[in-house]
């Protein structure tokens, strides 16, 4: 495949931002025409920064791009697709109120203040293209009216529509069925085979090994090294990206589970909007189990798991712990009845990053009679000792208990909440996606922690985008489509298509 002259190079790129971090130490990168090449790395190893800076989003500190062997220096992201190169980010950017139509030809047609859009050229340009690829979306549909794989697919026709020659796909499987994601890759192999090349950044090692023809291992600002995926194997592209060996399949002992800790009967809340958002919900969370929630994000799991923890009202319905009605309390009141939250965002529910890691370390926690009198004199010692203690027992990579939370790494702010909130000795845990945008070797130690709490007759309540996390953990699991349960499964006996079909609206 490889040819003598790379589509691209990326030779010696440097990044250091105002406040002195060095995000890439001299990176080296070569991508082949036709090729689909795996970035992989872990979570703020450089690898989004890295195309950030192809795409023009971002200015090199040192270094140079070369496109064919010439020299190249894009000031924006227009730059970068005008010479054929396109973006599709972890995060969309589309607008909302707008069709898919309307979001693909933003910017591309009708140039210029007299001249006018040809929507009826476009919609012809795309309906061909689509038609080719197989790959359909609904184009006068507003977007916030279409699942999140639907904007996934939208983001991507964005990019063809422009005749990109390299596409730059930044965990583009993040919010995807099992069945859609099959759907993607045979695009990304016709796209290959029509001479399209492709950098897939990517979390997930099997999907990685699957679809990639290399993979380039980027740790901590550097390349580890370039590999063949077919001489490669998910251990060894773990080892490049953590540096030590990593348990990749997760050991997790048969247990009876005891008695409901957590009892929800009924539930119905609404969404931000207004709309019914969880329809009717009835389930329980036994002691010595973990009981997972899976599902494409955005079909009510945030809202359940807030109307649980106490952060969002329940129009109808309850919520029993230890059959104690807790419907509707503050999540003080959850806490003293042994209630566990690991919240689905970091850095917005889960720490205050300005703050100390020991001031993190006892949010929720600081009236309590070993931290504080009367619960407002804080013994700062004994939170002191305490943090160090959460330090050391939890693996947290930190400067020390007074450093602030905003200079963990992502894995280790994770590690940091987990901390806390298996410190308050709870009876239930619930963990909302608590391996999201980190690294393998946190992931590896939380998923570890979880199983040791289930085996410590603990319950835990798991809501995960992760479809592979929820497989390997649970021990009950459902599949959550608006607002509803299409089937409560064992792992063990359900196949990936009856999951793939649950996740898309069918029943089991």
């Amino acid at each position: 495949m490889e040819k003598e002259t790379p589509l691209l190079e990326m030779r010696n790129i440097v990044k250091v931002y105002s406040d002195g971090t060095k995000a890439l130490k001299g990176v080296d990168i070569q991508v082949y025409k036709g090729e689909i090449l795996g970035l992989l790395g872990e979570n703020g190893a450089g690898k989004t920064t890295l195309m950030k800076i192809l795409f023009g989003m971002l200015k090199p500190t040192q270094g140079s791009i070369l496109l064919n062997g010439e020299k190249i220096r894009f000031k924006s992201p227009a730059d970068a697709l005008a010479d054929r190169i396109g973006m599709v980010h972890q995060h969309f950017t589309l607008v909302e109120v707008f069709n898919a139509l309307e979001n693909i030809i933003l910017g591309r047609e009708g140039h210029g203040l007299l001249s006018k859009i040809n929507v009826d050229n476009a919609r012809k340009k795309l309906q061909a293209l689509m038609d080719e690829l197989n790959f359909q979306v609904p184009l006068d549909v507003p977007v916030e009216n279409l699942p999140v794989g639907v904007q996934q697919r939208i983001e991507i026709l964005k990019m063809l529509y422009r005749d990109v020659d390299l596409l730059i796909l930044d965990e583009p499987t993040a919010v995807l069925t099992p069945i859609e994601v099959r759907e993607l890759f045979a695009v990304l192999k016709k796209l290959k085979s029509q001479g399209k090349t492709i950098i897939f950044i990517s979390h997930k090692l099997n999907e990685v090994m699957e679809i990639t023809d290399r993979v380039t291992v980027i740790r901590r600002g550097k390349v580890i090294g370039t590999v063949r995926t077919r001489d490669a194997t998910p251990q060894l592209l773990a080892r490049m990206m953590v540096g030590r060996d990593v348990v990749l399949r997760i050991k997790k002992p048969p247990k009876e589970p005891g008695e409901a800790i957590l009892h929800v009967d009924n539930l119905w809340v609404k969404g931000d909007r207004g709309e019914e958002a969880v329809r009717g919900l009835s389930f329980d969370v036994k002691a010595g189990e973990i009981f997972g929630i899976a599902g494409v994000e955005g079909n009510g799991q945030s809202e359940l798991i807030e109307a649980i923890t106490g952060l969002r009202k329940v129009e109808r319905g309850r919520v029993l712990v230890k059959d104690v009605d807790v419907t509707g309390k503050k999540p003080r009141a959850l806490y003293e009845i042994g209630v566990a939250h690991i919240p689905e965002d970091r850095t917005h529910m889960g720490l205050i990053l300005e703050m100390t890691v020991m001031e993190n370390a006892i949010l929720g926690m600081h009236w309590w009679k070993g931290f504080s009198r009367a619960g407002v004199l804080v013994n700062w010692r004994k939170v002191e000792n305490h943090t160090q203690r959460l330090i050391e027992e939890f693996d947290i990579n930190a400067p020390g208990a007074k450093a602030p939370a905003k200079s963990l790494s992502g894995g280790n702010q994770q590690k940091l909440i987990v901390a806390r909130e298996v410190s308050k000795k709870p009876e239930i845990i619930i963990a909302a996606q608590p391996t999201r945008g980190v690294d393998v070797a946190s992931t590896e130690y939380i998923r570890n922690y979880l199983i040791r709490l289930r085996d410590e007759d603990k319950a835990v309540l798991l809501v995960s985008a992760d479809l592979d996390e929820v497989l390997q953990l649970s021990d009950r699991m459902a599949i959550m489509y608006e607002g509803q349960f299409m089937g409560v499964v064992s792992p063990n006996e359900v196949t990936e298509e009856q999951i793939g079909l649950m996740m898309g609206g069918v029943r089991a």
